[in-house]
């Protein structure tokens, strides 16, 4: 399988997978990347298969990723007063709280902010459920009742009540890590 990355040498080196290792070619000299408790253990060989480096490096590095546990998850809609209700109701008898995005289809920060916050909510699965509201396709009674004045606005609900937000008027990655803090208060 050919690599393609944004430095321009790794673009014809091919890469096999073999058990915990793998080899990427470039050239006449091949890097041996190979996995041992977590760890990645770096050695430089040449064409003849002899080791020309022998460098136990240790990298930090994630090439086998967990499969088993999803990248993103779809946060779910609340549609009116009654849904949320629901919602934090089951929530209570979890002793769960819930992240709730309120936003508008017509909000290019809401917009850009939706996806990471559906990648966010997949390192948080099975401590918190995510849920968003488009302002404009519900009731207006739901809107007050969650205080909106701002979008997006990012809050946390536990027991029945809202106990913080976020209010994401600024670049994305700091509003990424300001839920984060937040939810880590709650969870």
């Amino acid at each position: 399988m050919s690599v393609l990355a944004p430095n321009s040498s790794l673009v014809y080196r091919q890469v096999y997978q073999r058990d915990n290792q793998q080899q990427l070619w470039s050239g006449g000299s091949c890097l041996l990347l190979q996995r041992s408790k977590g760890l990645i253990w770096v050695h430089s060989i040449n064409r003849n298969h002899k080791r020309i480096a022998k460098r136990d490096v240790r990298v930090e590095a994630n090439l086998w990723s967990d499969l088993s546990r999803p990248t993103s998850v779809d946060m779910e809609p609340i549609n009116d007063s009654d849904h949320l209700d629901q919602i934090l109701l089951h929530a209570q008898e979890l002793s769960q709280p819930i992240l709730i995005d309120w936003m508008a289809a017509w909000c290019r920060k809401c917009i850009y902010l939706k996806p990471k916050l559906e990648k966010l909510s997949a390192d948080y699965e099975t401590k918190l459920k995510f849920y968003y509201v488009d302002v404009n396709k519900v009731p207006q009674t739901l809107v007050k009742r969650g205080n909106i004045s701002k979008m997006p606005t990012i809050q946390i609900w536990k027991d029945g009540e809202m106990k913080s937000e976020v209010i994401g008027g600024h670049k994305v990655w700091l509003v990424i890590e300001e839920v984060r803090e937040m939810i880590n208060k709650f969870i």
